[in-house]
């Protein structure tokens, strides 16, 4: 079976357009990524200012309250840093599934290989790359929610009291 240029093209426009979507999950993925390590590290400087020997031993009970919010934070930042890295693995694995998956419908059309169950077999676990990536966003949202309800409730438990 003979195919045109057009309908070559056309086959091999599919993983491509999931090459660009995956970079710009990617893009935000890393955003992500370091907005979540720059706040590790500022939560990290808080504890080591409450936590310098001369002081760890006379905290008020509001610094002491202060502190372990600060350590649950890191705590959950810390699944959630998991969970991005994940995401961004996730998609990378998919971007490289798609690549070669173009490779082989280039090669399968320039050569005349009958790669068809490749290149099918290929796409489709960049496919579900894609997919796992998505629950791991997903999951990784609802921990960022998370931490933010522990962020909250500190502060409105100070101002209680």
């Amino acid at each position: 079976m003979e195919f045109s240029i057009v309908e070559i093209i056309q086959s091999m426009l599919s993983p491509a357009l999931m090459i660009s979507a995956c970079g710009l999950l990617i893009l935000g993925s890393n955003n992500k990524y370091s907005m979540v390590v720059a706040r590790i590290r500022a939560l990290d400087d808080e504890i080591r200012k409450y936590t310098f020997p001369v002081k760890a031993n006379s905290l008020s009970p509001e610094e002491s309250a202060r502190l372990k919010n600060l350590y649950m934070q890191v705590s959950k930042l810390q699944k959630r840093i998991w969970l991005i890295r994940n995401v961004v693995i996730s998609y990378f694995i998919a971007v490289i599934l798609f690549i070669v998956s173009c490779l082989l419908i280039g090669i399968m059309h320039l050569f005349h290989c009958p790669l068809h169950n490749l290149v099918f077999f290929t796409f489709l676990p960049g496919m579900i790359a894609v997919v796992s990536g998505a629950f791991f966003s997903i999951w990784e949202a609802m921990k960022g929610y998370h931490i933010i309800e522990i962020e909250v409730t500190g502060t409105l438990n100070t101002k209680n009291t």
